[in-house]
């Protein structure tokens, strides 16, 4: 008498053959827990990317569109007044590049100008003001308020100090006992934005660096010192590498915002002039003579720079955001490159 079908499947070891079904409920366990977990992942930052569209890419989009039409008024074309935009193409970027090239030309040097500097300076004043505010001594945390009330003063508030402090008989002119004209046009309103500027943003930097260099352990300095590291030493081949991440964002940040400058040498020098004009100015200027057209060309113009600037910094300096660090303490300890 045959074997009936009823006996379990046998492999060729003697071991029964598992069916389909328990390998596929349990496979497909771990499935519904990655679509569970994705969906909530989507549910948490579904705000963020809601406001994200709100306040960035809608009126950006909304800019765009703007650019493409002209002012109303005197139609051309027609020879008639209208009461509605006139669709102009691309018209307002070739007037920016062509009949208004000038201006144009050199509110883009300026604000160049103006982001290399002050975030330069900023940089190394920053830092400076960490280490500083890193240090245990007596009074600390009175050193640390006075370092940081400067940033924590509204920009409109310290553009209206500076320029006090910049009027002809101000404080500035009774140091230097000359009688320079600081809010008039010339090299020397370059320099009175600048000036106000590192002096209102300076902590910033410092305060990101501060952070960074809390988190250095200091069993490394100990180590450091016993292979006979002097402090210069120990500042270029530890601190530096280490607080890099937290540095080079605070460094992103602070061009970012500095492209954007506009509410600083609006009030302290004032509007249209040929020293200080920044894209931020030129396209309020516009604005405020109801061409929004142009002044939406203007915008848009300066979205693509700070995201070109933003996007190129994150390419090249992004790499070493995490591993620039670990990378500088492991040889440091590993070869023992620094020496007395």
């Amino acid at each position: 008498m045959t074997q009936t079908d009823a006996s379990p499947e046998t492999t060729g070891e003697g071991r029964p053959r598992t069916t389909g079904s328990p390998a596929g409920v349990r496979t497909r366990r771990p499935d519904r827990a990655t679509a569970g977990a994705g969906r909530l992942a989507a549910l948490l930052v579904s705000p963020t990317l809601l406001v994200l569209t709100v306040v960035v890419l809608y009126p950006t989009l909304m800019a765009l569109k703007e650019s493409l039409y002209g002012p109303k008024g005197l139609d051309p074309a027609t020879g008639f007044i209208s009461d509605t935009e006139p669709f102009v193409g691309l018209r307002n970027y070739a007037e920016i590049f062509g009949e208004a090239g000038a201006r144009f030309w050199n509110a883009f040097w300026n604000t160049t100008f103006f982001t290399v500097v002050t975030v330069g300076l900023e940089t190394v004043t920053g830092v400076a003001m960490a280490l500083i505010m890193h240090r245990a001594f007596r009074g600390r945390a009175l050193v640390r308020a006075g370092i940081l009330v400067p940033w924590a003063v509204p920009t409109a508030i310290s553009g209206l100090l500076w320029r006090w402090i910049f009027n002809s008989d101000g404080v500035a002119n009774a140091l230097l006992g000359q009688q320079i004209l600081w809010t008039t046009e010339g090299f020397h309103a370059k320099a009175a934005v600048i000036v106000a500027e590192v002096w209102k943003t300076a902590p910033f930097i410092g305060l990101l660096v501060l952070a960074g260099l809390q988190v250095i352990p200091k069993e490394v300095y100990e180590a450091a010192r016993m292979d006979g590291a002097r402090p210069v030493r120990q500042f270029w081949h530890i601190t530096l590498p280490l607080v890099k991440p937290a540095l080079l964002v605070a460094v992103l940040f602070r061009c970012m915002d500095a492209l954007r400058m506009f509410d600083l040498p609006y009030i302290l020098v004032g509007a249209q002039k040929h020293s200080v004009e920044t894209l931020s100015m030129l396209a309020q200027n516009e604005a405020a003579n109801v061409r929004f057209g142009p002044a939406s060309a203007y915008a848009v113009i300066l979205f693509l720079y700070v995201f070109l600037i933003a996007l190129a910094f994150v390419r090249l300096l992004g790499t070493d955001l995490v591993g620039g660090g670990g990378r500088g303490r492991r040889g440091f300890l590993r070869r023992g490159e620094v020496t007395a």
